[in-house]
């Protein structure tokens, strides 16, 4: 959160007694999130990672694409029933996995919820919990693809 908007509420609760903050780069992946899955329930892919969160009650799924011989993440997508902070959250875990190449499987693996609230320039601290569920959700993808498409 910067110092110009940190006292401009852009959410307010039904009570208008507390409000919280989304910046710029949030809003983007909230209203315009990358690599969702829309018209599909299903998506051909290499692997596939199911999440839920009983504190909120969102639940993710994310499916990858998987360059074999780099193993490396060509395709990330995903479908969401959670709020603006998990959507955006995701989105931009999705642009993190296939960026620059893709990320590596290893690299994938150990992607933090730290890192991805780092690029989208924070999230309010209530809202943490929702962004753990992209990178759960990538890590449950990864091992799913491990797991079906090992090495031989």
């Amino acid at each position: 959160m910067n110092k110009e908007t940190k006292n401009i509420p852009d959410v307010t609760s039904c009570g208008q007694s507390s409000s919280w903050l989304y910046n710029d780069t949030v809003k983007e992946h909230f209203l315009n999130p990358r690599n969702i899955l829309i018209n599909d329930t299903q998506h051909e892919s290499d692997g596939i990672g199911i999440v839920g969160s009983p504190a909120c009650g969102d639940m993710m799924v994310v499916w990858i694409k998987v360059d074999k011989d780099s193993e490396r993440i060509t395709e990330c997508v995903w479908r969401t029933f959670g709020c603006a902070s998990a959507i955006a959250s995701t989105s931009m875990m999705s642009v993190m996995a296939t960026e620059n190449g893709g990320m590596t499987l290893r690299d994938a693996k150990r992607l933090s919820p730290e890192a991805i609230l780092d690029r989208l320039g924070g999230l309010p601290d209530r809202k943490y919990h929702c962004s753990v569920l992209g990178h759960q959700a990538l890590r449950e993808a990864v091992l799913d693809f491990e797991t079906n498409h090992a090495k031989q």
